[in-house]
């Protein structure tokens, strides 16, 4: 099997440290995510699901243990190496798209590749690339408000893989969606992913959809089984 692109292990966090109210949230979470593997992340509401994601994709910084993204330990890089990893090897999505509401759907998808030093044309027909993958080519001129729930989210896909990371960090990607568009929209994020070699770690409360994943991961008491 290939090496990990993710990896983090023994990683902890608390909040309130050395308070009476301390909170300990992650006591030891361990996990390997690998090329072409999507990963089901699941956890009762509050349980740590988004303070664990926001650790593997460098938002935020664990109180002990290690995170690597392709084999870097990213708990001794500088701020600047975790910028430019974020950047250039992680694609983010939340279960709310974040669209940016003054752009189109593929102004929104070329963005984050002029911001990575991709010349401008290229960036378009990647772009817009993405949007035929994802069955919404025709939407690529309108501005999200004028797209519905599911195009909206599939925009916010396209957008993640904008500048092909090898790790996608997903938080209830369709938990915004009623469960029809939500069946649709994750059979295009699955394409995506597996047609791309990605891995992927994906959180979710829809125990159906954690089940056509590879593994399912459970946060139990900061522990993951």
């Amino acid at each position: 099997m290939s090496d990990p692109v993710l990896r983090l292990e023994a990683v902890e966090k608390r909040y309130n440290r050395g308070r009476p109210n301390e909170i300990a949230v992650l006591r030891g979470a361990s996990l390997t995510v690998s090329p072409g593997e999507v990963v089901a992340l699941v956890a009762p509401s509050g349980a740590g699901k988004s303070t664990l994601l926001h650790i593997a994709g460098l938002l935020d910084t664990p109180d002990a243990g290690r995170v690597e993204i392709a084999g870097q330990d990213m708990g001794r890089a500088s701020d600047n190496a975790r910028t430019a990893a974020r950047r250039s090897r992680i694609g983010f999505i939340y279960q709310f798209h974040h669209l940016l509401p003054e752009f189109t759907a593929e102004e929104n998808i070329v963005l984050p590749q002029l911001a990575n030093g991709v010349p401008k044309a290229e960036a378009e027909a990647h772009a817009r690339d993405l949007l035929g993958q994802v069955g919404i080519a025709e939407r690529a001129g309108h501005r999200p408000a004028a797209m519905s729930g599911g195009e909206q989210q599939r925009a916010a896909f396209c957008r993640a893989l904008a500048n092909k990371p090898a790790l996608l960090l997903a938080d209830e990607p369709t938990g915004n969606l009623d469960p029809a568009t939500s069946d649709r929209v994750f059979e295009a994020l699955m394409a995506l992913v597996r047609g791309r070699g990605l891995a992927a770690l994906i959180a979710t409360h829809n125990l159906e959809l954690a089940g056509r994943m590879d593994r399912v991961l459970r946060l139990e008491a900061g522990v993951l089984v």
